[in-house]
């Protein structure tokens, strides 16, 4: 269950709690602007993000736009805890500022161990991804400076005219995007997502994360994230969460305009 920034044991409660997450490793070059904002983050000792597909009670979910996104183009909402806060309620924390929902996690769905590359250059990332619900459809972010537009869509909008726009953009970081969001709704595929008590209704067919669409290898791996491949956690310190450290301020990585950088 290797992770920077969240003891083994913290992540072990979490799991018996929302059951255990499928562990997928992506590699996918970026550009070197998209690196450098990713390194925003990690060199204040942050690895690690909590994305939240939250499901309203008529079966949509919550998105984002930040201010530098293109037209058209939104994503799950996705933050990070703070020095020394359970994922949990950094999970809860970050819902409510950037979606202003109160929300109930569900389901541990992913945790994607990511290398960004940049020529030989590369930074490594954890994504750790729940399924929510909430009772509310009133949308209302706390943080305008990082959230320009906060709306519910459908999966099958997130699965087709949003996930081709992120695509179109060619940016690294839009793919990963678009990669983890296929490997969440494949994980949903066949399941009532948490819609409330009595839904019958599924995730859509979606493509697979597997494929070339996104131009990023996912992959399945080992539960403490390690691929066969040698070097695969070297870029990680062994620093934990604990250690002071001041929230990143630089541009969001998909592009500026952000003050919370991470993927």
């Amino acid at each position: 269950m290797f992770d920077p920034d969240f003891p083994a044991e913290e992540l072990a409660a979490v799991e018996a709690r929302l059951g255990r997450p499928q562990c997928l490793q992506w590699t996918g070059e970026v550009g070197p602007e998209e690196l450098e904002l990713v390194r925003a983050s990690t060199r204040r000792g942050r690895h690690h993000d909590l994305t939240f597909f939250v499901f309203d009670p008529a079966g949509r979910v919550a998105a984002i736009r930040k201010p530098s996104f293109p037209p058209g183009i939104y994503r799950a909402p996705s933050g990070g805890a703070r020095p020394g806060e359970p994922l949990l309620e950094g999970l809860r924390r970050e819902a409510w500022e950037e979606t202003g929902l109160d929300i109930e996690p569900t389901r541990y769905l992913l945790r994607i161990h990511a290398r960004f590359t940049c020529g030989d250059q590369w930074e490594d990332w954890v994504s750790h991804v729940f399924a929510a619900r909430t009772a509310s459809s009133r949308l209302d972010p706390h943080d305008p400076g990082e959230i320009a537009e906060a709306r519910f869509v459908t999966l099958e909008e997130l699965a087709g005219p949003i996930r081709q726009r992120m695509l179109a953009t060619g940016r690294g970081l839009f793919r990963y995007r678009v990669a983890l969001t296929d490997a969440a709704l494949a994980a949903l595929a066949g399941e009532p997502t948490p819609w409330g008590a009595g839904s019958s209704r599924t995730a859509p067919p979606v493509p697979s994360p597997w494929g070339a669409a996104s131009r990023g290898g996912m992959a399945p791996c080992n539960p403490d994230g390690a691929s066969g491949e040698p070097g695969v956690r070297a870029n990680l310190p062994s620093g934990t969460r604990g250690a002071p450290r001041t929230r990143p301020e630089a541009a969001g990585p998909e592009g500026r305009g952000e003050r919370d950088g991470h993927p």
